[in-house]
């Protein structure tokens, strides 16, 4: 059955990304670590179909209270057009030790390497999540030449495939069963829950949300929100 095997496409890649993104995902916890620690935020920016995996740190059950998706108004229809991404930036706050998430499988898009450029122009640290191997056969459609991968201070492989599904069905002249948004979004967990026990060990508590479906969680958060009002729910 072709769905067993997308299931054990999925297994085989979740335990490659286990054994082989582990020092990313080190290194990636640690720069969200010291952001909240020093009084910054963690912003998540996805274009397309990325943008699922960007909502997943922010904003639910067990993520950081501190941290912020960048909303792109066309989800993803402009993302080729260069241009987009910096009018997108233009007027958004990115404070001193704050840091940065873009996810992008192929990475090769003017609207996510704009996003990158003013994030690393600003002087915040920023981890990619890609299909390396891929975007460094892809030409960038950017003028500058750069796919989003270099821009990075902390790349998460997603170690996805050409074109990114990964089930050939008889009768059909394209693959099915993507992977991108599944890596994608284990790596950023995985990152994310390391992030919290490197600021325990710190001596220091993250403020986490608690599921609202929880008796008590809706007060639970209300009282930790408060601290971060002013950057959340604002647009910018």
């Amino acid at each position: 059955m072709s769905f067993l095997k997308y299931f054990e496409v999925v297994e085989e890649l979740i335990k490659e990304l286990k054994d082989t993104q582990h020092e990313n995902i080190r290194k990636a916890s640690e720069i969200i670590a010291n952001s909240i620690i020093n009084g910054g935020i963690l912003h998540s920016f996805g274009s397309g179909h990325s943008y699922a995996a960007a909502i997943e740190i922010a904003g639910r059950a067990g993520s950081l209270i501190p941290a912020k998706t960048v909303e792109e108004p066309s989800r993803g229809l402009y993302e080729t057009i260069e241009g987009v991404g910096t009018k997108l930036m233009e007027n958004y706050e990115l404070r001193e030790n704050d840091c940065f998430v873009i996810i992008s499988n192929s990475g090769r898009n003017p609207l996510a390497i704009e996003v990158a450029d003013f994030v690393k122009r600003k002087g915040n640290k920023l981890i990619v999540v890609t299909s390396l191997d891929v975007s460094k056969k892809l030409k960038s459609r950017h003028s500058s030449g750069k796919n989003l991968y270099q821009f990075a201070d902390v790349i998460l492989d997603n170690r996805g495939k050409e074109g990114d599904s990964v089930i050939e069905l008889d009768g059909l002249p394209v693959k099915v069963g993507p992977t991108s948004t599944i890596a994608a979004v284990v790596l950023l967990q995985a990152t994310i829950v390391e992030a919290v026990k490197i600021m325990l060990s710190m001596g220091y508590t993250p403020p986490i949300y608690m599921s609202a479906n929880i008796d008590g969680g809706p007060e639970f958060n209300k009282k930790l929100i408060e601290k971060y009002v002013e950057r959340l729910f604002t647009k910018y």
